[in-house]
Protein backbone atom coordinates (compact mmCIF):
# COMPACT_ATOMS: atom_id res chain seq x y z
CA UNK A 1 0.00 0.00 0.00
CA UNK A 2 1.54 3.53 -0.97
CA UNK A 3 2.53 5.41 2.22
CA UNK A 4 0.30 8.82 1.79
CA UNK A 5 -2.80 5.87 1.79
CA UNK A 6 -0.94 4.37 4.75
CA UNK A 7 -1.08 7.56 7.01
CA UNK A 8 -5.15 8.25 5.54
CA UNK A 9 -5.72 4.97 7.25
CA UNK A 10 -3.57 5.70 10.74
CA UNK A 11 -5.20 9.27 11.14
CA UNK A 12 -8.91 7.33 10.38
CA UNK A 13 -8.20 5.53 12.69
CA UNK A 14 -6.08 8.11 15.18
CA UNK A 15 -2.84 5.75 14.82
CA UNK A 16 0.10 7.47 15.16
CA UNK A 17 3.64 5.64 13.47
CA UNK A 18 6.46 6.27 15.82
CA UNK A 19 9.85 5.16 15.57
CA UNK A 20 11.63 3.77 18.37
CA UNK A 21 15.22 4.50 16.66
CA UNK A 22 14.71 7.40 14.66
CA UNK A 23 13.53 10.11 15.76
CA UNK A 24 10.80 11.17 14.00
CA UNK A 25 7.03 10.17 13.90
CA UNK A 26 3.88 10.65 11.67
CA UNK A 27 2.25 13.51 13.81
CA UNK A 28 4.36 16.31 12.53
CA UNK A 29 5.44 16.89 8.60
CA UNK A 30 8.94 16.52 9.32
CA UNK A 31 8.25 12.97 10.55
CA UNK A 32 6.14 11.94 7.39
CA UNK A 33 8.74 13.56 5.31
CA UNK A 34 11.63 11.71 6.61
CA UNK A 35 9.68 8.56 6.46
CA UNK A 36 8.56 8.72 3.00
CA UNK A 37 12.26 9.87 1.71
CA UNK A 38 13.16 6.23 3.38
CA UNK A 39 10.25 4.30 1.69
CA UNK A 40 11.70 5.52 -1.33
CA UNK A 41 15.19 4.39 -0.89
CA UNK A 42 14.03 1.26 0.00
CA UNK A 43 11.58 0.89 -2.71
CA UNK A 44 14.63 2.18 -5.02
CA UNK A 45 17.04 -0.56 -3.48
CA UNK A 46 14.51 -3.22 -3.77
CA UNK A 47 13.70 -2.40 -7.40
CA UNK A 48 18.04 -1.82 -8.33
CA UNK A 49 17.89 -5.95 -6.64
CA UNK A 50 15.14 -6.87 -9.29
CA UNK A 51 16.73 -5.35 -12.07
CA UNK A 52 20.35 -6.60 -11.40
CA UNK A 53 18.94 -10.59 -11.15
CA UNK A 54 17.00 -10.10 -13.93
CA UNK A 55 20.06 -9.14 -16.14
CA UNK A 56 22.03 -11.72 -14.63
CA UNK A 57 19.48 -14.05 -15.38
CA UNK A 58 18.70 -13.15 -18.90
CA UNK A 59 23.19 -12.93 -19.20
CA UNK A 60 22.96 -16.59 -18.15
CA UNK A 61 20.21 -17.80 -20.13
CA UNK A 62 21.97 -16.16 -23.40
CA UNK A 63 24.93 -18.31 -22.31
CA UNK A 64 22.95 -21.16 -22.34
CA UNK A 65 22.69 -22.25 -19.15
CA UNK A 66 19.86 -23.86 -17.39
CA UNK A 67 18.31 -21.22 -14.83
CA UNK A 68 15.97 -24.10 -12.74
CA UNK A 69 12.59 -24.92 -13.69
CA UNK A 70 10.96 -27.95 -14.27
CA UNK A 71 13.17 -30.17 -15.86
CA UNK A 72 12.16 -31.23 -19.64
CA UNK A 73 11.51 -34.78 -20.49
CA UNK A 74 14.50 -36.30 -21.86
CA UNK A 75 16.84 -34.52 -19.62
CA UNK A 76 18.83 -34.36 -16.14
CA UNK A 77 20.24 -31.17 -14.57
CA UNK A 78 24.33 -31.98 -13.70
CA UNK A 79 26.05 -28.52 -12.47
CA UNK A 80 23.34 -26.14 -13.76
CA UNK A 81 23.37 -27.86 -17.45
CA UNK A 82 20.79 -30.08 -18.85
CA UNK A 83 22.36 -33.64 -19.56
CA UNK A 84 20.62 -35.79 -21.69
CA UNK A 85 18.82 -39.13 -20.61
CA UNK A 86 18.86 -41.51 -22.94
CA UNK A 87 16.29 -43.70 -21.79
CA UNK A 88 13.87 -40.22 -21.91
CA UNK A 89 14.86 -39.03 -24.97
CA UNK A 90 13.70 -42.08 -26.90
CA UNK A 91 10.32 -41.01 -25.44
CA UNK A 92 10.59 -37.23 -26.62
CA UNK A 93 12.09 -38.99 -29.97
CA UNK A 94 8.62 -41.46 -30.31
CA UNK A 95 6.52 -38.45 -30.05
CA UNK A 96 8.33 -36.21 -32.56
CA UNK A 97 7.94 -38.97 -34.76
CA UNK A 98 4.74 -40.64 -33.88
CA UNK A 99 3.07 -36.84 -34.58
CA UNK A 100 5.27 -36.43 -38.10
CA UNK A 101 3.61 -40.16 -38.97
CA UNK A 102 -0.25 -39.55 -37.64
CA UNK A 103 -0.54 -35.47 -37.73
CA UNK A 104 -2.77 -35.72 -34.99
CA UNK A 105 -2.13 -35.07 -30.80
CA UNK A 106 -5.17 -36.93 -30.10
CA UNK A 107 -4.54 -40.10 -32.09
CA UNK A 108 -0.79 -39.54 -31.02
CA UNK A 109 -1.70 -39.87 -27.07
CA UNK A 110 -4.48 -42.47 -27.29
CA UNK A 111 -1.05 -44.67 -28.86
CA UNK A 112 1.75 -43.50 -25.85
CA UNK A 113 -0.71 -44.44 -23.26
CA UNK A 114 -1.29 -48.07 -24.52
CA UNK A 115 2.12 -48.30 -25.33
CA UNK A 116 2.26 -47.11 -21.43
CA UNK A 117 4.91 -44.31 -22.03
CA UNK A 118 4.68 -41.27 -19.32
CA UNK A 119 5.64 -38.07 -18.62
CA UNK A 120 8.69 -36.72 -16.79
CA UNK A 121 5.84 -36.42 -13.97
CA UNK A 122 5.00 -40.04 -14.57
CA UNK A 123 1.32 -39.75 -15.78
CA UNK A 124 0.01 -40.49 -19.13
CA UNK A 125 0.04 -38.40 -22.20
CA UNK A 126 -2.93 -36.29 -22.52
CA UNK A 127 -3.32 -33.92 -25.88
CA UNK A 128 -1.40 -31.18 -24.07
CA UNK A 129 1.43 -32.80 -22.77
CA UNK A 130 1.60 -33.73 -26.37
CA UNK A 131 1.48 -30.08 -27.50
CA UNK A 132 3.65 -28.81 -25.10
CA UNK A 133 6.51 -31.42 -25.47
CA UNK A 134 6.27 -30.66 -29.82
CA UNK A 135 7.02 -26.38 -28.66
CA UNK A 136 9.59 -26.90 -26.10
CA UNK A 137 12.60 -25.48 -28.34
CA UNK A 138 14.77 -27.18 -25.57
CA UNK A 139 14.97 -30.31 -27.67
CA UNK A 140 16.43 -28.40 -30.33
CA UNK A 141 19.06 -27.62 -28.63
CA UNK A 142 18.47 -23.86 -27.60
CA UNK A 143 16.87 -21.98 -24.49
CA UNK A 144 14.52 -19.07 -24.61
CA UNK A 145 14.38 -16.11 -22.78
CA UNK A 146 11.42 -13.28 -23.01
CA UNK A 147 10.72 -14.38 -26.58
CA UNK A 148 14.14 -14.52 -27.69
CA UNK A 149 15.70 -17.84 -28.54
CA UNK A 150 19.93 -18.23 -27.79
CA UNK A 151 21.75 -21.43 -28.41
CA UNK A 152 21.84 -23.69 -25.40
CA UNK A 153 24.62 -25.80 -23.90
CA UNK A 154 22.92 -28.78 -23.82
CA UNK A 155 22.93 -31.34 -25.99
CA UNK A 156 19.79 -31.55 -28.88
CA UNK A 157 17.70 -34.93 -29.02
CA UNK A 158 15.62 -34.17 -32.15
CA UNK A 159 17.16 -33.38 -35.14
CA UNK A 160 16.18 -29.81 -37.47
CA UNK A 161 14.53 -31.81 -39.84
CA UNK A 162 12.23 -33.46 -37.80
CA UNK A 163 11.24 -30.18 -36.04
CA UNK A 164 10.41 -28.87 -39.25
CA UNK A 165 8.13 -31.57 -40.55
CA UNK A 166 6.45 -31.54 -37.28
CA UNK A 167 5.83 -27.89 -37.05
CA UNK A 168 4.88 -27.79 -40.70
CA UNK A 169 1.77 -29.51 -39.60
CA UNK A 170 1.60 -27.52 -36.20
CA UNK A 171 1.13 -24.48 -38.73
CA UNK A 172 -2.16 -26.01 -39.67
CA UNK A 173 -4.98 -26.13 -37.11
CA UNK A 174 -6.89 -29.22 -35.91
CA UNK A 175 -9.80 -27.89 -37.13
CA UNK A 176 -8.42 -27.25 -40.98
CA UNK A 177 -7.10 -31.13 -40.58
CA UNK A 178 -10.41 -32.33 -39.95
CA UNK A 179 -12.28 -30.55 -42.64
CA UNK A 180 -9.37 -31.63 -44.80
CA UNK A 181 -9.92 -35.38 -43.66
CA UNK A 182 -13.84 -34.61 -44.09
CA UNK A 183 -13.66 -33.71 -47.54
CA UNK A 184 -11.67 -36.85 -48.30
CA UNK A 185 -13.88 -38.91 -46.35
CA UNK A 186 -15.17 -42.20 -48.40
CA UNK A 187 -18.92 -43.15 -48.01
CA UNK A 188 -18.94 -44.01 -44.33
CA UNK A 189 -22.68 -45.21 -44.12
CA UNK A 190 -21.70 -47.83 -47.38
CA UNK A 191 -23.93 -51.07 -47.02
CA UNK A 192 -25.02 -49.90 -43.84
CA UNK A 193 -28.05 -47.39 -44.72
CA UNK A 194 -31.36 -48.77 -45.97
CA UNK A 195 -34.41 -46.78 -47.11
CA UNK A 196 -38.34 -47.66 -45.87
CA UNK A 197 -38.33 -49.86 -48.67
CA UNK A 198 -36.12 -51.99 -47.23
CA UNK A 199 -33.27 -51.94 -50.03
CA UNK A 200 -30.22 -50.38 -49.45
CA UNK A 201 -29.35 -46.97 -50.28
CA UNK A 202 -26.24 -46.55 -52.39
CA UNK A 203 -23.77 -43.92 -52.39
CA UNK A 204 -22.84 -41.60 -55.54
CA UNK A 205 -21.53 -37.98 -56.12
CA UNK A 206 -21.26 -34.97 -58.30
CA UNK A 207 -19.05 -32.34 -59.20
CA UNK A 208 -20.50 -28.75 -59.67
CA UNK A 209 -18.00 -25.57 -60.12
CA UNK A 210 -15.21 -27.67 -58.90
CA UNK A 211 -17.32 -28.83 -55.55
CA UNK A 212 -17.89 -32.36 -54.66
CA UNK A 213 -21.24 -33.44 -53.53
CA UNK A 214 -21.51 -36.13 -52.43
CA UNK A 215 -25.45 -38.25 -51.80
CA UNK A 216 -26.92 -41.60 -50.47
CA UNK A 217 -29.54 -42.19 -53.79
CA UNK A 218 -32.65 -45.17 -53.36
CA UNK A 219 -32.16 -48.10 -55.71
CA UNK A 220 -35.91 -46.98 -56.69
CA UNK A 221 -33.94 -43.51 -58.03
CA UNK A 222 -31.09 -45.56 -59.58
CA UNK A 223 -33.40 -47.73 -61.66
CA UNK A 224 -35.58 -44.51 -62.78
CA UNK A 225 -38.69 -45.38 -60.65
CA UNK A 226 -38.12 -42.10 -58.29
CA UNK A 227 -41.92 -42.72 -57.21
CA UNK A 228 -42.30 -45.61 -55.22
CA UNK A 229 -39.90 -44.52 -52.65
CA UNK A 230 -40.39 -41.93 -50.00
CA UNK A 231 -36.73 -41.49 -49.43
CA UNK A 232 -35.32 -41.39 -52.85
CA UNK A 233 -32.10 -39.38 -52.31
CA UNK A 234 -30.01 -37.86 -49.11
CA UNK A 235 -27.33 -35.71 -48.84
CA UNK A 236 -24.36 -37.94 -47.42
CA UNK A 237 -22.53 -34.96 -45.21
CA UNK A 238 -25.91 -34.28 -43.26
CA UNK A 239 -27.09 -37.82 -42.88
CA UNK A 240 -23.71 -39.30 -41.75
CA UNK A 241 -23.33 -35.95 -39.13
CA UNK A 242 -27.09 -37.23 -37.99
CA UNK A 243 -25.97 -40.76 -37.60
CA UNK A 244 -23.11 -40.37 -35.75
CA UNK A 245 -24.68 -37.42 -33.85
CA UNK A 246 -27.20 -40.48 -32.65
CA UNK A 247 -24.05 -43.03 -31.92
CA UNK A 248 -22.54 -40.34 -29.50
CA UNK A 249 -25.70 -40.12 -27.87
CA UNK A 250 -26.37 -43.56 -27.46
CA UNK A 251 -22.77 -44.38 -26.17
CA UNK A 252 -23.45 -41.89 -23.32
CA UNK A 253 -27.12 -44.37 -22.47
CA UNK A 254 -26.14 -46.11 -18.84
CA UNK A 255 -27.95 -49.33 -20.54
CA UNK A 256 -25.01 -49.09 -23.43
CA UNK A 257 -22.25 -49.00 -21.19
CA UNK A 258 -23.43 -51.81 -19.34
CA UNK A 259 -23.94 -53.96 -22.02
CA UNK A 260 -20.74 -53.21 -23.59
CA UNK A 261 -19.24 -53.87 -20.52
CA UNK A 262 -21.11 -57.05 -20.20
CA UNK A 263 -19.83 -57.95 -23.44
CA UNK A 264 -15.91 -56.56 -22.86
CA UNK A 265 -15.75 -59.10 -19.98
CA UNK A 266 -15.40 -62.04 -22.16
CA UNK A 267 -12.14 -60.82 -23.81
CA UNK A 268 -10.94 -59.01 -20.28
CA UNK A 269 -12.07 -60.03 -17.14
CA UNK A 270 -10.74 -57.65 -15.06
CA UNK A 271 -12.18 -54.32 -17.16
CA UNK A 272 -14.33 -52.26 -14.88
CA UNK A 273 -17.55 -50.46 -15.88
CA UNK A 274 -16.01 -47.21 -15.22
CA UNK A 275 -13.18 -48.36 -17.52
CA UNK A 276 -15.91 -48.71 -19.84
CA UNK A 277 -17.48 -45.46 -19.87
CA UNK A 278 -14.31 -43.67 -20.48
CA UNK A 279 -13.11 -45.32 -23.19
CA UNK A 280 -16.63 -44.71 -25.20
CA UNK A 281 -15.89 -41.36 -23.81
CA UNK A 282 -12.39 -40.53 -25.90
CA UNK A 283 -14.59 -41.17 -28.95
CA UNK A 284 -16.33 -37.69 -29.16
CA UNK A 285 -13.01 -35.71 -28.89
CA UNK A 286 -10.87 -38.63 -30.97
CA UNK A 287 -13.59 -38.51 -34.21
CA UNK A 288 -12.23 -35.57 -35.85
CA UNK A 289 -8.68 -36.72 -36.22
CA UNK A 290 -9.43 -39.54 -37.47
CA UNK A 291 -8.28 -40.81 -40.81
CA UNK A 292 -11.30 -41.13 -43.34
CA UNK A 293 -10.58 -45.27 -43.59
CA UNK A 294 -10.57 -45.46 -39.36
CA UNK A 295 -14.09 -43.14 -39.32
CA UNK A 296 -14.89 -45.91 -41.89
CA UNK A 297 -13.63 -48.65 -39.76
CA UNK A 298 -15.06 -47.41 -36.33
CA UNK A 299 -18.54 -46.93 -38.41
CA UNK A 300 -19.09 -50.21 -39.48
CA UNK A 301 -17.28 -51.81 -36.12
CA UNK A 302 -20.32 -49.72 -34.17
CA UNK A 303 -22.87 -49.88 -36.65
CA UNK A 304 -25.48 -52.81 -37.50
CA UNK A 305 -27.98 -51.04 -39.45
CA UNK A 306 -29.47 -47.61 -40.16
CA UNK A 307 -33.01 -47.26 -41.18
CA UNK A 308 -34.08 -43.92 -42.56
CA UNK A 309 -38.03 -42.59 -43.43
CA UNK A 310 -39.60 -39.27 -43.86
CA UNK A 311 -39.61 -38.61 -40.14
CA UNK A 312 -35.38 -39.58 -38.86
CA UNK A 313 -33.23 -42.21 -39.22
CA UNK A 314 -32.87 -45.53 -36.54
CA UNK A 315 -29.42 -46.57 -35.87
CA UNK A 316 -28.73 -49.98 -34.56
CA UNK A 317 -25.41 -51.26 -32.70
CA UNK A 318 -23.35 -54.13 -32.66
CA UNK A 319 -22.31 -54.78 -29.16
CA UNK A 320 -19.43 -56.90 -30.04
CA UNK A 321 -18.28 -53.77 -31.73
CA UNK A 322 -18.63 -51.49 -29.01
CA UNK A 323 -16.53 -54.10 -26.88
CA UNK A 324 -13.69 -54.17 -29.34
CA UNK A 325 -13.60 -51.03 -29.86
CA UNK A 326 -13.39 -50.17 -25.84
CA UNK A 327 -10.54 -52.47 -26.02
CA UNK A 328 -8.69 -50.40 -28.30
CA UNK A 329 -9.53 -47.24 -26.80
CA UNK A 330 -8.68 -47.99 -23.49
CA UNK A 331 -5.73 -50.51 -24.15
CA UNK A 332 -6.93 -53.78 -22.30
CA UNK A 333 -5.44 -56.45 -22.71
CA UNK A 334 -7.84 -59.78 -24.32
CA UNK A 335 -6.86 -63.10 -22.56
CA UNK A 336 -5.15 -64.33 -25.54
CA UNK A 337 -2.83 -61.59 -24.68
CA UNK A 338 -2.34 -61.70 -20.97
CA UNK A 339 -1.97 -65.29 -21.53
CA UNK A 340 1.10 -64.72 -24.06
Amino acid sequence: MHFARLVEVFDAHDVTFVSVTQSFNTTTSMGRLTLNILLSFAQFEREVIGERVRDKFAASRARGLWMGGPVPLGYTVQDRRLVVDEEEAARVRRVFAGFAQLGSATRLALALRQEGLLTKTGRPFDKGAVYRLLNNRTYLGEVTHKGQVFPGEHEPIVSQELWDRVHAILQESPRARANQNRRQSPALLKGLIFGPDGRALSPTHTRRRGRLYRYYVSQAVLKGGVDDCPVRRLPAGEIETAVLDQVRALLRQPEVVVGTWQAARAEAPDLTEAETREALEQLDPLWDELFPAEQARIVRLLVERVEVSPTGADVRLRVAGLASLVQDLGGVPTAAQRAA
